[in-house]
């Protein structure tokens, strides 16, 4: 009996998870309801809460997934994105698979934000958006390393904050996703060009 619970909760956890995918594809992100996850999902509205907690934690769960790749990446990946490159390489590497993930994801990444600025209790901000403050570390650390005398801290939300501003979704939309990777890292490379020689594009 146990096992076959287990084996429910996995389907319904797959199947919600393809329902929003769905929908997410076919309807502006505010138009995507728990409800309506529920309903294309064939599951009940309590199950969704009961699974996810809340619409944030369900778009948390998706996000999750798509970035769980860029973070293993990261990790033990190759470099010039995981170890063994110099930090300015590593970083714009980074910058330019933030962009790919958020070029491929858009509309999953503006349900997600929706969700969490209209979050009635809490969590509205992106500080508490775990995968924005994991992608800020990494960000900030290389940046720490290849220029300790800059705000580290600080440059890491300016460049990664501009992704989540509407003229950059509006251009990642628009499929001019390799200007924004140019451009940024141009930021990069102006910020950190000067520690450890210039930095080659990725």
């Amino acid at each position: 009996m146990e096992r076959r619970e287990r084996a429910d909760a996995a389907r319904n956890r797959r199947a919600i998870l393809a329902a929003a995918e769905e929908l997410l594809r076919e309807h502006p992100p505010e138009e995507v309801s728990v409800e309506r996850v529920a309903v294309a999902a064939g599951v009940g509205k309590g199950t969704v809460f009961h699974r996810f907690g809340s619409r944030v934690g369900l778009m948390q769960e998706l996000m999750s997934e798509r970035a769980h790749a860029l973070e293993q990446a990261v990790v033990d990946g190759p470099p010039p994105l995981g170890p063994g490159a110099p930090a300015g390489e590593r970083l714009v590497a980074f910058l330019d698979a933030v962009v790919a993930m958020a070029t491929r994801n858009a509309g999953l990444i503006a349900a997600h934000e929706h969700a969490r600025l209209t979050q009635k209790a809490g969590g509205g901000t992106r500080l508490a958006n775990p995968i924005y403050v994991s992608w800020h570390r990494h960000v900030s650390a290389l940046i720490a390393e290849a220029r300790p005398d800059v705000d580290a801290d600080l440059a890491g939300h300016v460049l990664l904050g501009t992704l989540h501003t509407e003229p950059i979704g509006s251009l990642l939309l628009a499929g001019e996703s390799a200007r924004v990777a140019a451009t940024l890292g141009d930021l990069a490379r102006g910020l950190l060009g000067d520690a450890g020689g210039p930095l080659r594009r990725t």
